[in-house]
């Protein structure tokens, strides 16, 4: 391999999900379906990625049942709840905490991580979400879903007053005099008073200024409003990309977005999915993929890809192509714009099948899938990583907790063995992990 760029450094997140991401993982004769609610299953999982020296482990959240839970696993305990406890029994580790901008308060939301930020001593990061669908909204008693547009005002709207909410409280704030019996320096915490067209919130919050002043930011949206967004706001992205060439160009045109808003390069990472498949050999890594291909529920599958696509794909023989005249223009998608543009260009340009294309995407939803032996699978890591497709990876072990002690017992010290990943923390918050500023540049939060 090249060593060409010797002080680049993958920078690795854990995306934990209960069993783990292939759909069908739930069902292997090593995955216990009880795991994703027991708490003591991911505080395995996090010191394990904690031993592995990753920068972070990342939780995702919804706010609806799917109606085909009766195919796999419900999702996991609710985040903030979970990263609060998780804080408790690791001590290098980031958190992350997805949340929405649609259905959160600026003031509640902004509470709750100084919260978790204060409590894991500077850890805490915020995946920024809008979320999708009108079966949410009726959750939380709203007729239907906001459309995409008008979700992102909103979110940009949010992290306005966010921000203003979080460096409210100056440095200096605290006095502690307890000889003059003053706490606090009023003088030194200004309120927010944002007004938008979405949302208004005077502030200040009711909390000092926490270890990194504000949570480390982070964004997966890859639609056209997603990449606006992120190139303002996003210190983290996670992106789904199937394979290096396309990985290469959202690398480069997100990245090129940042000048914009006076930013720089280094003050965004870029971590797509990697769902890797280790074994001793290659033939073995392809048998455990295949394994648990043979366990998932054709009709699990046909539901989400309907509810992706937009479109009704139950009378569509499974071995037939996708309906492509049948699908919504990509513009008048009102859920994963960036997931439906991928899944509708993997079917076209390798001619699948919806049975294939089921296939295909049941192990990583999209994400870029590799099988091989953990040279292998370094080699490819390192590739992206020369080739400016990726800053590092969003980890998602196809079966939990298999297929992570498996990355970090074999890949990882290869990885380590090529000086492209760290053998120990620098320092102790999750900003000086990724390599950001102890206090974010947030001056294009204008």
């Amino acid at each position: 391999m090249s060593r060409n760029q010797p002080n680049k450094h993958l920078h690795l997140n854990l995306f934990l999900l209960s069993t783990g991401h292939h759909e069908a993982s739930w069902r292997h004769p090593e995955a216990n379906p009880g795991n994703a609610v027991d708490f003591r299953h991911y505080a395995r999982l996090a010191r394990l990625a904690e031993q592995a020296k990753m920068d972070s482990i990342f939780l995702a959240d919804k706010y609806r049942l799917n109606p085909m839970t009766k195919y796999r696993v419900v999702p996991q305990l609710e985040a903030f709840t979970m990263l609060s406890a998780l804080a408790a029994v690791t001590e290098n580790i980031g958190l992350t905490a997805t949340a929405s901008t649609t259905y959160y308060d600026p003031y509640h939301l902004t509470r709750k991580f100084a919260s978790l930020d204060h409590i894991s001593g500077g850890r805490a990061a915020w995946n920024i979400v809008t979320s999708t669908g009108d079966a949410t909204a009726r959750n939380f008693g709203k007729d239907r879903h906001l459309g995409h547009s008008e979700r992102y005002e909103r979110a940009h709207e949010f992290m306005e007053a966010a921000l203003r909410l979080w460096t409210g409280w100056s440095e200096d704030a605290l006095m502690l005099d307890q000889a003059s019996g003053l706490y606090a320096d009023m003088s030194r915490i200004a309120a927010a008073n944002f007004e938008g067209k979405h949302l208004s919130v005077a502030g200040p919050l009711n909390l000092p200024r926490s270890p990194q002043t504000v949570p480390v930011l982070v964004q997966a949206g890859s639609s056209e409003d997603g990449k606006s967004f992120a190139a303002r706001w996003a210190e983290v992205v996670f992106t789904a990309q199937s394979g290096m060439e396309d990985a290469v160009v959202f690398y480069a045109d997100l990245k090129g977005r940042l000048k914009h808003w006076g930013r720089t390069k280094d003050q965004m990472k870029i971590l797509p999915g990697l769902i890797p498949f280790i074994g001793d050999t290659e033939e073995e890594a392809k048998d455990k993929e295949r394994e648990l291909n043979e366990l998932s529920a054709s009709e699990y599958g046909l539901y989400n890809l309907s509810a992706l696509l937009q479109t009704d794909l139950s009378d569509c023989p499974l071995d037939g192509p996708l309906p492509f005249e049948r699908l919504p223009a990509v513009g008048d998608v009102q859920g994963q714009q960036a997931r439906f543009r991928l899944y509708t260009e993997l079917a076209r340009k390798e001619k699948l099948s919806i049975r294939q294309l089921l296939i295909r995407t049941a192990g990583g939803r999209g994400h870029f899938t590799v099988c091989g032996t953990p040279v292998q699978i370094a080699d490819a890591m390192q590739r992206w990583l020369e080739a400016d497709a990726a800053d590092g990876f969003n980890l998602m072990p196809p079966l939990l907790p298999l297929g992570l002690e498996d990355f970090v017992s074999k890949v990882v010290p290869e990885l380590q063995n090529r000086g492209i990943y760290r053998t120990e923390y620098a320092g102790k918050t999750l900003r000086d992990h990724l390599s950001l500023a102890n206090e974010p540049d947030v001056q294009y939060a204008k």
